[in-house]
């Protein structure tokens, strides 16, 4: 990290309507200057940013930074989500083969690029909770490993094949289902998992009020305990750039803030205990610090 009176900070952040304000220098400081040096696609820096220390912050799954805090990796949240939205749209098959109910999953395979991945987390957790599928007896197809060495998926989870494309074994019959998101198949013969899944989401926020975070903003422990200064000055270019967009933004869009989105948090490490991501619940609480914890309050 420079020493200079502008901090350069290696950052990994996609563009998205909430960034492209920052990204496309709309949204500038005389304090900080974010060196946006990661993928097009941020989520394949992960790897980079916990293994190799590659950035000194950016955004990061929140399935990710779970696993992040309990192997004691050095990051720590800002309350400000970078994406997100409702997830019951993420789930696919092929009704030529004949009709599939959530709950007829069970005993078969289901395709999804990784386990650890954050809508498979938001999926499954709607699949078991909301349509009572038993998680755990259904095999898991994945082409990717998890973000962090110390993680192995747990033992329903069968590796594909290097190069694998579950969207069109689920197309050839070989999968039962895959959990893809935007990613499924453009292809007619393809029907969602979940029966209406957009009145289903409408309905279950109404009912809950949660909605689904993807990625939060994340910076490196040293930074947020040093430069608390800095820190709170990415906050404040988060915000800007947010504020950008910030009518077009869906009900399905997390919201600024730890209060508001502790229920939101919470539900995330209650899923990813339950699927086996982390071995204990953390506390909400624990992937901030007080310099962090303490920004828009």
């Amino acid at each position: 990290m420079a020493t200079e009176a502008i901090t350069r900070l290696r950052t990994n952040l996609a563009e998205y309507p909430v960034t492209k304000a920052i990204r496309d220098g709309r949204v500038l400081s005389d304090l900080v200057e974010l060196d946006i040096c990661g993928p097009d696609q941020a989520h394949n820096g992960f790897k980079a940013m916990l293994r190799e220390n590659a950035y000194d912050c950016g955004e990061l799954a929140i399935v990710t930074l779970l696993q992040a805090k309990i192997y004691g990796k050095p990051w720590v949240a800002l309350p400000i989500p970078i994406s997100g939205r409702f997830q019951h749209h993420c789930a696919g098959f092929n009704r030529e083969f004949g009709h599939l109910d959530p709950k007829d999953i069970e005993g078969k395979r289901v395709g999804v690029r990784s386990y650890a991945q954050t809508t498979g987390l938001w999926i499954r957790g709607i699949l078991s909770h909301e349509y009572g599928v038993d998680l755990d007896k259904v095999t898991w197809c994945t082409v990717n490993d998890g973000h962090l060495l110390e993680y192995s998926d747990p033992p329903n989870c069968e590796r594909l094949p290097k190069g694998s494309d579950i969207g069109q074994m689920m197309l050839d019959g070989e999968l039962a289902a895959t959990l893809q998101g935007v990613d499924l198949p453009k292809d007619p013969r393809v029907e969602y998992l979940v029966p209406d899944p957009f009145e289903a989401a409408k309905l279950w926020f109404a009912r809950t009020g949660a909605v689904c975070i993807n990625h939060l903003f994340v910076v490196h422990e040293e930074l947020s305990r040093t430069r608390p200064d800095v820190v709170a000055e990415i906050y404040r270019m988060l915000l800007e750039s947010r504020a950008a967009v910030e009518g077009d933004l869906p009900a399905s869009f997390p919201p600024v803030g730890l209060e508001a989105n502790r229920k939101n948090i919470q539900l995330a490490i209650d899923f990813a205990y339950e699927q086996k991501f982390i071995p204990r619940r953390l506390e909400v609480d624990e992937l901030f610090d007080e310099t962090t914890a303490s920004l828009g309050a």
